[in-house]
């Protein structure tokens, strides 16, 4: 397996089969771990860092679950690879944006990922469809078990896990779930939820976590704190949340249907109008369209589509998609066209 080879590939959290798949996009876990006796990526020399990247990369050869993973050193990796990383949702956008000795591992179904040198020395994540963090956990704990046998982890029996930032010292663990809230944010009723998320000790972000946005009506929840607090109950506390926030979405769905189904059809028909018909479209108008499409597919209303092609072109018409799939570097308006074409192919 190659990176190009992604590029044809749908990943295993765009095919919409998990559970609640309607509403839940995906579910991911993420360990953070560094290396006993060793200096955070932040402070360590590049010597240091090339180390550290030795150690990590014989581990995942001598690994069992990462057995025909793709193992990624950022020497001679352009800007663009590792923007189409990141827009795959397998690497963050600190990763990205970093230089040598650093790293990615992708597992043949990018369901497994690993990041190398990036704040931590190591981060580990599972990403699985739809509502299944309890299935996620399990096989990020078998994985990071077994690399534990071979690469030391930094741990003390006051703290936990120790990493580079405070807030992911104990557990090292972030959780979350990527939601489509299109009927909440319609009926207004966002905001509340929002609140109430934050008030339980809890976030919400973007499309792509940290320090992004809310774009498509997607909205990112996750923990905040893996101090003090164990495992089970971080995915406890997640399970019942995200589970209220299925509810309340599904309630305003109905509604909609029931009192504005005529209104509501004409939003979703007249924006797979759009899509359809386009020759020139960018990025931004493309998600908050196509958000409509997928509420329209997965209210029955749009039968002509199923909702894993849908989830795939949300990635699909993404700046490094659309010029990996051209096999060339394109201007920001070639590539509105070359989104629009592909849209009308698509649809």
């Amino acid at each position: 397996m190659t990176l190009n080879d992604l590029v044809h590939q749908t990943g295993e959290w765009l095919k919409g089969t998990g559970p609640k798949g309607e509403i839940v996009i995906s579910s991911r876990v993420r360990l953070a771990r560094n290396l006993e006796g060793q200096p955070f990526p932040h402070w360590a020399a590049p010597l240091k860092r090339q180390e550290i990247l030795k150690q990590v990369e014989a581990a995942v050869a001598g690994s069992s679950y990462l057995a025909g993973s793709l193992f990624i050193k950022w020497t001679g990796l352009t800007e663009l690879d590792r923007l189409f990383l990141v827009e795959r949702h397998l690497i963050s956008r600190e990763l990205a944006a970093g230089k040598n000795e650093k790293a990615a591992v992708i597992g043949d179904r990018e369901i497994v990922a690993l990041m190398v040198n990036e704040e931590d020395h190591l981060r580990l994540q599972v990403l699985q469809s739809g509502f299944n963090l309890r299935e996620a956990w399990a096989v990020l704990n078998q994985v990071e078990a077994e690399l534990e046998t071979k690469l030391p982890y930094a741990f003390s029996p006051d703290w936990g896990y120790l990493t580079a930032c405070p807030t992911n010292v104990g557990t090292g663990m972030r959780s979350s779930c990527m939601l489509h809230l299109p009927s909440l944010v319609m009926t207004k009723q966002i905001n509340r939820v929002l609140h109430a998320i934050t008030k339980l000790g809890l976030t919400a972000r973007g499309l792509y976590g940290e320090g992004t946005e809310a774009a498509g009506n997607f909205f990112q929840i996750s923990n905040q704190v893996s101090l003090g607090i164990s495992e089970e109950e971080i995915l406890d506390n997640l399970d019942r949340l995200v589970g209220q926030v299925i509810e309340q979405e599904e309630a305003a769905r109905k509604a909609l249907l029931s009192q504005s189904r005529q209104a509501l059809e004409d939003r979703i028909w007249r924006a797979y109008g759009t899509l359809k018909s386009a020759h020139l479209i960018t990025s931004s108008e493309t998600v908050e369209l196509l958000s409509l499409v997928r509420l329209g597919v997965d209210l029955g209303l749009i039968t002509s589509l199923d909702r894993g092609r849908v989830n795939q072109l949300f990635i699909q018409i993404q700046p490094a998609h659309l010029q990996k799939l051209e096999g060339r570097a394109l201007t920001p308006s070639e590539r509105d066209a070359r989104r629009a074409q592909l849209l009308r192919e698509s649809l």
